[in-house]
């Protein structure tokens, strides 16, 4: 079940990223600026918090079945992706993505849940695979875009979409409900409240605030920072692999630290990848003036941390959250996580703008270095839990 949840969530998420690989072609098309360019994935992020949103306050996730919502979701949002290769102008163009986002808001969580519902024990582990999966598929189109120099920018859009029904037929017939989280739950206007009054919730959810605040800011535009820094000495589509590379280390990253996890415990192993995250965003400016082999490298370490922790954000939260009300703290913390995103990934162009690409990442390690805080507290908290139970 796990291995098909993975699955489907590596074919589901190719959508994510589909027209950001595509970006500098379809920006040369419709002769798109930098901040309409920023726009074809902020619109995707837009989208998804607006789906999660509408989720969490009608309480969906929990109420419809998961499996469900994921074959809907993946369905809907490959159309609507698809769409955009006949679409007549940036604004149509943005207007769906935007409904992509909306419906991806069905594929990411709900697997989560799913594969939540099948692991009690090795919980981190499983989710991290599951993370590990759509970061993959998040990656595939950099790939694509890379390997194919002479593929269209349509034909690119098109692929991620026959990819993500695939997607959404994995889990529709071959994916069950698992035995450890419900399948479905009544209606509760209180879901809400109850989710949020758990302080185990609060600080995985303020975690995930500072992972999120790096986190896409790094994927949407360490193809740019990659181009700028080898501008002269390598094409400009060497920037797509140095994405690639970013994006895809951390599916190695949320594998390994679910197994670290399950061990040494989640809120450590997540507080350690920001820490490292946050260094890593701090030395970009060293690693800018590097060659391609130190760009790489930056994207291995760096691509293995900023993502590693992210299963584990969302392992607590299934785990400090009543059991019919998974799916909706789920949602929630992701809604929330995905609305920042939207700040960050802004303000990176404009930072370059400004001060040009070699310092344009140095305003995200605020945010892994206060979610690591958050995480050390919840580890205080875990042990003093213990402690008092065994009194």
């Amino acid at each position: 079940m796990l291995l098909l949840v993975a699955l489907g969530e590596f074919l589901g998420m190719t959508l994510w990223f589909s027209a950001t690989a595509a970006a500098p072609s379809i920006a040369r098309e419709f002769s798109l600026d930098t901040s309409w360019r920023a726009w074809l994935t902020m619109a995707v992020q837009a989208g998804f918090v607006a789906g999660t949103l509408l989720s969490a306050l009608t309480n969906a996730a929990d109420v419809i079945n998961s499996r469900r919502l994921f074959v809907f979701g993946a369905s809907t949002a490959a159309a609507m992706n698809a769409a955009i290769a006949v679409a007549p102008n940036a604004g149509a163009i943005i207007a769906l993505r935007f409904c992509t986002g909306a419906a991806l808001a069905w594929v990411y969580p709900p697997g989560l849940k799913i594969a939540a519902g099948w692991f009690l024990e090795r919980r981190g582990a499983a989710l991290g695979l599951v993370v590990g999966a759509l970061t993959i598929g998040s990656a595939f189109p950099h790939l694509l875009a890379w390997l194919g120099t002479g593929i269209s920018w349509r034909t690119l859009v098109c692929i991620s979409s026959v990819l993500a029904v695939a997607g959404a037929a994995v889990v529709g017939l071959g994916v069950k409900d698992g035995p450890y989280v419900s399948a479905s739950a009544p209606f509760d206007r209180h879901a809400l409240r109850i989710v949020l009054r758990n302080r185990g919730v609060r600080l995985a959810t303020l975690g995930y605030l500072g992972h999120m605040w790096e986190l896409y800011a790094v994927w949407t535009w360490i193809a740019a920072f990659a181009a700028a820094a080898l501008a002269g000495s390598r094409p400009a589509s060497t920037g797509a692999l140095v994405a690639f590379v970013t994006i895809a280390s951390g599916a190695i990253g949320c594998v390994a630290a679910g197994r670290w996890a399950d061990n040494w415990g989640k809120p450590q192993i997540a507080g350690a990848a920001m820490v490292g995250s946050a260094a890593c965003s701090l030395i970009s400016p060293v690693a800018f003036s590097g060659s391609l082999a130190v760009l790489l490298i930056l994207a291995v370490v760096w691509g293995f941390t900023v993502v590693a922790d992210s299963a584990q954000f969302s392992a607590l939260v299934s785990e400090h959250s009543p059991r019919t009300h998974v799916g909706t703290a789920l949602t929630l913390q992701i809604s929330t996580g995905f609305l920042l995103t939207m700040v960050s990934m802004r303000l990176v162009p404009h930072i370059s703008t400004l001060f040009g690409w070699r310092w344009a990442f140095v305003i995200l390690v605020p945010g892994p270095v206060l979610g690591a805080w958050a995480m050390a507290e919840l580890a205080k908290s875990t042990v003093a839990g213990r402690e008092s139970l065994v009194t």
